[in-house]
């Protein structure tokens, strides 16, 4: 249509057209990246404008009052000389910094804006300050000069990095402007994530093929795709994909989501690529002007070489580096900042985080986290260890109980190797031991070839190999023949794995170190009668060995939570269990009859059509499964009041169910290593919104 001349068309044009903009395809994807429920709706703003582009003592800029890749306290930002603010964040130009300081350490010949506008620039510098120290956090500020009169045109809390959330948190806290509690509630906890993966090694060597502004830190390798389409493409099948473009507009937000890093040949530091980069997280390096792209080639030329779609390349974030090919990383030192908000963190919560691990790399990396305690070993793990596999067929293929118990007997000496290792690193923290959850037939190989190769180096006779694979074939396996039902039907089993796991703990406390806490967990149990069988087989075992040691050990015995029956029968179930632990991956799946494998299929459509807001795997469905937790934990304390309960499934990692943990008031959630200090900071903002509630 012909852009219209009537003000008021103009003006309901774009008010409808911002509206239009809530349902439209990336901003539904924004929303479901950042958690924003669609009913919030926008809203419009409707204001005069001023104009930065009338001569030369006009200009607009960009400012934030601290740095929002690092947290420095120092103002950080950019103008332009008699330009709109497009021109700033479109990355049509190449802006300038605020500060003289800056220009200088940039090397920059071109006035700052202290230099260019001195006067405006002192007005603006007392402007930023008064807004930063009335909001208490650090603002982002869009400002115009017209004419030499500075207009303010809009702050807003800034978006930064999660090390500049830190750095900032804790610096407001030590100069007085917001509490530390205030602090803890400041710092997104998913967020952390940032701080928890690889940067370059500074050792490494260095071909260094171009150069742009350090816009988002952190580093990446990948491969070069120059479209948002083939980011999403290869990053959705599982290749590491460097997202590069000439700019990124907000077309390009998916491609910049399946990208583990984004580089771009023009923009700053305020360019949509940089601003969205660092709210994702992924490290960018924009405006790198010695790169000139070739779509059509479907290549890139710097410094007289010419790489191709896919060749690899490494970018650092932080120093604004493109690099020739792989590169090698380092883990990150949690400290400082880090160290300082997590300290207040730990003593604000009440819920105990643990890890799920079953390695001795995992339950080490835990502790460096921070984790209390193992909430679950899955001891299945440890059996498909490719040392002990042809003994876990053997025990499999036996005729009979003789035969399971000769071949168990050969896995118990590595099974209690494993234990030992995870105690000693534990160092008398609580350690929950599932014992082995999946069917027999997951440890069997299936086809026919191979079957063969299964034979031929285990001596095992082909044919029975086939046959008893046959035989352990099931349907729906899932809620099949496993979990505690192999320790009802082949109590043999779980007796070698109580066995390993005293054994183990009796050879930890005879080397003089601090005693563990093994807590014997036993899968997918529904009765009480159930639990009797199990509770009865384990005390049986365990005393056992206790008294062949010759040494005293405290263990606990429970059980983890998955079925629907076992949540509304929990007070059956604490008769004899001393622990619950939510297995809520499973619960999930029982309570909705929803595969968590499948589920991918069709999943998508019940978000996009707002059936689910959120993918129940992912954050915990507060109101089903969230019922069933509330009754197993009313029903359990009734029979058992020191019975403790904690969830051990994905959900364990995920803050918005972590604060349903906390209003539920269990002991403990367990994540994965990596989402320990998630976790961690998580309980902790739960906790004070529960007392924030109480008053």
């Amino acid at each position: 249509q012909p852009f219209p001349q009537d003000p008021h068309a103009q003006l309901w044009g774009a008010i409808g057209a911002v509206f239009a903009s809530w349902m439209n395809d990336r901003a539904k994807f924004y929303r479901r990246m950042h958690d924003i429920p669609e009913s919030w709706g926008t809203a419009v703003n409707v204001q005069s404008m001023v104009f930065g582009n009338m001569g030369q003592n006009s200009a607009t800029g960009v400012a934030f009052t601290r740095n929002p890749s690092t947290g420095e306290h120092k103002l950080y930002g950019e103008f332009l000389i008699n330009a709109q603010g497009e021109d700033v964040v479109a990355g049509i130009r190449t802006p300038q910094p605020l500060t003289k300081a800056a220009r200088e350490e940039m090397g920059d010949i071109n006035p700052s804006m202290e230099e260019a506008l001195p006067e405006v620039f002192a007005q603006f510098k007392a402007v930023v300050e008064k807004l930063e120290k009335h909001y208490r956090d650090m603002q982002d500020i869009e400002f115009t000069v017209e004419q030499g009169r500075l207009y303010m045109l809009q702050t807003r809390n800034g978006k930064r990095t999660a090390k500049a959330a830190l750095k900032i948190a804790v610096d407001l806290a030590a100069e007085g402007l917001i509490s530390k509690e205030e602090a803890v509630m400041r710092v997104e906890p998913g967020s952390l994530d940032q701080l928890l993966h690889p940067t370059i090694d500074p050792a490494s060597p260095r071909d260094v093929i171009a150069t742009g502004l350090p816009a988002s830190p952190g580093a990446a390798t990948g491969k070069v795709v120059f479209t948002a389409e083939e980011a999403e493409k290869l990053g959705g099948a599982g290749e590491a994909v460097i997202l590069m473009r000439e700019e990124t507009s907000p077309e390009d937000i998916r491609g910049m989501d399946a990208a583990r890093g984004i580089v771009t040949a023009r923009g700053g530091m305020t360019s949509h690529a940089a601003v969205v980069a660092r709210g994702m997280g992924r490290p960018c390096v924009s405006g790198a002007g010695e790169i000139r792209i070739d779509m059509k080639a479907g290549e890139f030329h710097a410094r007289g070489k010419t790489f191709k779609a896919y060749d690899v390349i490494t970018i650092d974030g932080s120093t604004g580096e493109v690099l020739a090919g792989a590169v090698k990383m380092v883990e990150p030192e949690l400290s400082g900042d880090f160290g300082s908000l997590m300290g207040w963190a730990d003593g604000m919560r009440r819920l105990k985080v643990r890890a799920n691990a079953e390695t001795a790399l995992d339950a080490q990396t835990a502790r460096q986290f921070g984790a209390e305690g193992i909430g679950l070993c899955r001891t299945e793990h440890m059996f498909f260890d490719p040392a002990r596999i042809a003994a876990v067929r053997e025990m499999i293929l036996a005729d009979d109980e003789a035969g399971r118990r000769a071949a168990l007997a050969k896995i118990l000496p590595m099974q209690r190797q494993d234990f030992v290792e995870l105690f000693k690193i534990m160092e008398g923290l609580p350690v929950t031991i599932r014992l082995l959850d999946p069917p027999l037939h997951e440890f069997l190989p299936h086809t026919e070839e191979d079957l063969a190769s299964v034979a031929e180096a285990t001596g095992l006779d082909p044919k029975k190999l086939m046959r008893r694979a046959q035989e352990l074939h099931e349907v729906n396996p899932m809620l099949g023949h496993r979990g505690c039902r192999l320790g009802v039907a082949y109590p043999e089993i779980y007796e070698m794995q109580v066995r390993a796991i005293i054994e183990a703990a009796c050879e930890v406390v005879g080397e003089g170190r601090p005693a563990p806490i093994p807590e014997i967990m036993h899968p997918l149990v529904a009765k009480g009668e159930e639990m009797k069988f199990l509770r009865d087989l384990t005390d049986r075992t365990a005393k056992t060995v206790i008294a062949e040691k010759g040494c005293q050990i405290e263990y606990k015995v429970g059980t983890m939570i998955e079925l629907p029956r076992a949540a509304i029968r929990a007070a059956d179930l604490a008769q004899n269990a001393e622990f619950f632990s939510f297995g809520t991956n499973d619960l999930t799946q029982t309570t909705f009859g929803i595969s968590r494998d499948d589920s991918g299929r069709f999943l998508g459509h019940y978000i996009e059509k707002g059936i689910f807001e959120k993918d129940p795997f992912v954050s915990l469905d507060q109101e089903g499964v969230g019922d069933l937790i509330r009754i197993a934990a009313e029903r359990g304390r009734a029979e058992r009041p020191d019975v403790k309960l904690g969830i051990c499934g994905e959900h364990g990692g995920d803050p918005a169910s972590i604060q349903f943990c906390e209003s539920v008031g269990l002991d403990y959630v367990s994540c994965s290593p990596y989402r320990v200090p998630i976790a961690r900071l998580a309980a902790a903002q739960a906790a004070i919104g529960e007392r924030e509630k109480d008053r």
